[in-house]
């Protein structure tokens, strides 16, 4: 494999790392600025909703430029954003580092994974993918716990610094070991956006929005419930978020095989057992052996859906995938943003730490709803796949996704 794609895998490490390696961190935030535990968690949030917004404008508008200055732009604006977060003086600036760092997201990760496939030949292309997709996958089993462990012996502060180093290293490798890219083709803005006018389309997004936000209203403020409800010691918590970025690794890799015999089935089968686990963690948190159980099987569900969501995505979008595509990313990530939100909610309202898992447990039923009045409605013809010329780049991009998640 060429050493260029250690480059693309290192950042989505740092990006992996600075979506949720502030999650173990958002007890010492919130002492540092003062504020209360559901505010710090708009920190989460608000990440999310930027990654959203970059993933649709940003895509759209860089569509056209040559896709290894395009990164390395990316990069140069992570790097500016996990640097003001380092050094943010106020809560407020803390949070515009977030946004700044969340707005490359989404684009790194359609561009980057157009850019390794191009890397290697045809028989190649989907190793090179997971290659690069494995960085985030990296961030989630041991990033997010060393981050939150870093954070906690030296300040939360040394975790962004230490995103920082990642995000330069990133930059440099880039630029030295990425092969020179060609401009993307134009991307046929209209033929896009057509797509959003198919029910089915906007099922899938919905239930995307639902799944994560199922996950990520729980796991948000999952350090308060670990320590002030099944009574963990702070020091153990990067060790038991060891657990749910395992659970995490398992899920994407069952929930894509799963997918593959029975999308239907599967998506329905993943979003009721989510509702389950999440409402047992609930009841069961103040048990410690119960409340490790539940960890790696939230992780392991929650994200194993994220396959099976990709794929119907495309499934109805095959014939103009770039937008769909962006579209989804946004809707993971606006699933997070409400998924924090709501759980916040329920914080502030005096409802205690379980609640968050409550509020995940009532996500993945509405979703399960969704996703049964999605399937009544699946006689729905499914478009052909685009071509080169009626498309654009929507070829070149649809391959990547694919392959990324299974």
């Amino acid at each position: 494999m060429p050493i260029g794609l250690i480059a693309l895998a290192l950042g989505g490490f740092g990006i992996g790392l600075t979506e949720f390696g502030i999650v173990g961190l958002l007890p010492e935030v919130a002492g540092d600025f003062n504020v209360s535990e559901s505010v710090a968690g708009y920190l989460v949030s608000g990440y999310a909703l930027s990654v959203a917004i970059g993933a649709l404008a940003l895509t759209a508008a860089i569509a056209r430029f040559d896709r290894k200055k395009v990164l390395v732009s990316l990069m140069v604006l992570f790097i500016a954003g996990n640097l003001i977060s380092a050094i943010a003086p106020s809560y407020e600036l803390l949070m515009v580092g977030r946004i700044v760092a969340a707005l490359c997201h989404g684009a790194f990760f359609s561009v980057g994974a157009v850019v390794a496939s191009d890397m290697v030949a045809a028989s190649k292309k989907g190793s090179a993918i997971a290659l690069m997709f494995g960085g985030l996958t990296a961030a989630n089993v041991l990033g997010v716990p060393l981050g939150t462990f870093v954070g906690q012996q030296f300040g939360w502060r040394s975790t962004f610094w230490a995103i920082t180093v990642i995000g330069v290293i990133t930059l440099v490798g880039i630029q030295a070991l990425v092969p020179q890219t060609t401009a993307a083709d134009r991307t046929n803005l209209r033929a896009e956006l057509a797509v959003f006018r198919r029910g089915q389309v906007w099922v899938s997004i919905a239930l995307s929005v639902l799944a994560f936000g199922a996950v990520v209203g729980g796991y948000t403020y999952i350090a308060f419930t670990l320590t002030d409800v099944s009574g963990f010691s702070t020091s153990t918590v990067p060790w038991l978020l060891v657990l749910f970025g395992a659970g995490t690794f398992i899920g994407n890799f069952a929930g894509g095989k799963a997918a593959d015999k029975s999308l239907n089935f599967a998506l329905t089968g993943i979003m009721a057992v989510l509702a389950v686990v999440m409402a047992v963690f609930a009841l069961t948190a103040e048990n410690k052996t119960a409340t490790i159980v539940s960890l790696l099987l939230m992780g392991a569900v929650g994200l194993a859906s994220a396959p099976g969501l990709q794929v119907r995505t495309m499934k109805y979008a095959s014939d103009a995938p770039t937008m769909a595509s962006g579209a989804n990313i946004a809707a993971f990530n606006v699933g997070n943003a409400i998924g924090a939100w709501i759980g916040g909610l329920t914080l502030a309202a005096g409802y205690g730490f379980t609640s968050p898992l409550w509020v995940g447990s009532g996500l993945a039923v509405a979703g399960l709803v969704v996703v049964a009045a999605g399937s009544l409605g699946g006689g729905a013809r499914a478009p052909k796949a685009a071509t080169a010329d009626a498309a654009g780049s929507s070829t070149p991009l649809t391959e990547p996704v694919e392959a990324a998640v299974q």
